[in-house]
């Protein structure tokens, strides 16, 4: 299996603190080394003591970079790299001269970047970097959507030269993790955040989305939403599929409208998708066939492709009820639902049909009544008064990170028996700690995402993954998401 080789991309101030990060790359890696963020740039002193192959970048402000000297002491810097051994040498397509790089021009990376969106010349631009006489042709450009990252399919398979074609922004996130789909010979990481738009860290890249492992013919899945760049989904199904021996990645799909998902999936042979927001109904709208849950709630949160054809599920009940009904008795309790958004239609269902008394309370009585009519179960007030549940479940976003002080509801009015935060982050909400220093039995939404996500990869693969991965996949990802 032929797998795109990882780029690290180091930036710092000082050439010392430059040659330390350089030296804290993964082993297996390329290095780019920024010397456009650095206050004195020396080319000898960035080469000086490297242990594996570098990639010499000085990038100009025209070109989205930080050098701002002039283009003579930018190209001088450049050809010293050239002079002095670089592996690599990266120089911009407006840039390039007859003469740049004399007899080391197979070193050179060509670059261009179109931060703006894609260029309507895109193949003609990469025919004229090709007769360059550069090693290696790049490629970046914006993408608004996923159907941007479309042209770049095949762009590298049309040409003898090696190419590196990405998308920056969160769209092309797909591009970046499937860089050997795309056909680049490598793709770019970060050894922080915010290093370039849309890129993500090496430790994500490697450990998150196993990114050595992934080849042309890896089996490609996704989480679908607008934004998508919170989901902890993907570290959850790639470990999923890793203790499953299944060749597959999952990835970000920041979709502009389901209409563009539809078409990057068919054309880079999705298998399947988790669904989030805004998109469920329009899944369910889009599916070929529908589970019960999903016909009820009319809302899908899991496609899969069956042939030519996609099916449609909702886990997202199954997730809400398996770790409930192992810690309460829903058959004549009192259950107090709180929200009327996307999720609470199903749960409402599943709650009435275990033998709950279910209230809906929202903020906006018209939509708690509205839900309560379609789903068959009463409307309450807002907030829930005391006394009147035995289990209280939070649909609602209130208390997710960073907004970790509030609670949807007050301390002094949670006395019932089990409290059920479907919030996630953080695992331990503040209506959590409330709860529990009130005595009340309580649970987190961690605890539907394992399961729901269980169900989904069972649905595509098979098998049902290990809790525990999940689990602490979860956990990680969240751990450092609340920590950058």
């Amino acid at each position: 299996m032929a797998t795109s080789q990882l780029c690290v991309t180091v930036a710092a101030s000082t050439m010392a603190e430059l040659r330390r990060r350089r030296d804290q790359a993964p082993g297996d890696t390329l290095v780019e080394l920024r010397l456009d963020a650095v206050d004195r740039p020396d080319v000898a002193g960035a080469l000086e003591g490297r242990r594996r192959p570098v990639l010499i970048t000085c990038r100009p402000r025209w070109e989205g970079g930080g050098f701002d000297g002039s283009e003579e002491e930018r190209l001088a810097l450049l050809e010293q790299a050239v002079a002095q051994g670089a592996e690599y040498v990266d120089i911009e397509w407006a840039a390039l001269t007859p003469t740049f790089g004399g007899g080391g021009r197979h070193r050179l990376v060509v670059s261009m970047h179109d931060f703006s969106g894609i260029p309507t010349d895109l193949d003609a631009r990469v025919d004229a970097m090709s007769r360059s006489g550069a090693g290696i042709v790049k490629i970046a450009v914006m993408a608004g959507r996923l159907r941007d990252c479309l042209p770049l399919l095949g762009l590298a398979a049309r040409r003898q030269r090696p190419t590196i074609a990405l998308a920056m922004g969160e769209a092309g996130v797909p591009t970046r993790v499937l860089a050997a789909r795309f056909g680049s010979c490598w793709t770019y990481a970060g050894d922080e955040e915010g290093v370039a738009p849309g890129q993500l860290t090496v430790r994500r890249m490697l450990g998150e989305f196993g990114f050595d492992r992934i080849g042309p013919e890896t089996l490609v899945y996704g989480v679908l939403g607008r934004p998508v760049s919170h989901s902890v989904s993907p570290a959850m199904h790639n470990a999923a599929f890793r203790a499953l021996g299944i060749d597959a990645a999952y990835v970000p799909l920041a979709a502009e409208s389901f209409e563009d998902f539809t078409a990057f999936a068919e054309a880079i042979g999705l298998r399947g998708a988790s669904v989030t927001a805004p998109f469920k109904g329009e899944a369910f709208d889009w599916a070929g066939a529908v589970d019960e849950v999903g016909q009820d709630s009319r809302a899908v949160n899991t496609l899969r492709r069956t042939g030519e054809t996609w099916e449609g599920r909702n886990t997202d009940l199954e997730g809400f009820m398996s770790p409930l009904v192992a810690r309460a008795t829903l058959r004549g309790a009192r259950v107090t639902l709180l929200g009327a958004g996307g999720a609470s239609r199903a749960i409402a269902v599943g709650l009435a049909s275990a033998g709950a008394r279910v209230t809906v309370a929202a903020r906006r009585t018209a939509q708690a009544e509205a839900l309560a009519r379609l789903t068959g179960v009463a409307a309450g007030a807002w907030p829930p008064p005391s006394g009147s549940w035995d289990v209280l479940v939070n649909a609602t976003p209130v208390g997710t990170y960073p907004d970790t002080a509030h609670s949807p509801v007050a301390a002094e009015s949670l006395d019932g028996r089990l409290v059920y935060d479907l919030v996630y982050n953080p695992p331990r909400t503040r209506l959590l700690a409330d709860a529990d220093a009130r005595g009340c039995d309580t649970l987190g939404g961690l605890d539907m995402l394992v399961a729901q996500a269980q169900a989904q990869s069972a649905w595509w693969t098979g098998t049902r993954p290990p809790d525990q991965t999940l689990r602490e996949a979860a956990l990680a990802r969240l751990s450092e998401m609340n920590t950058v």
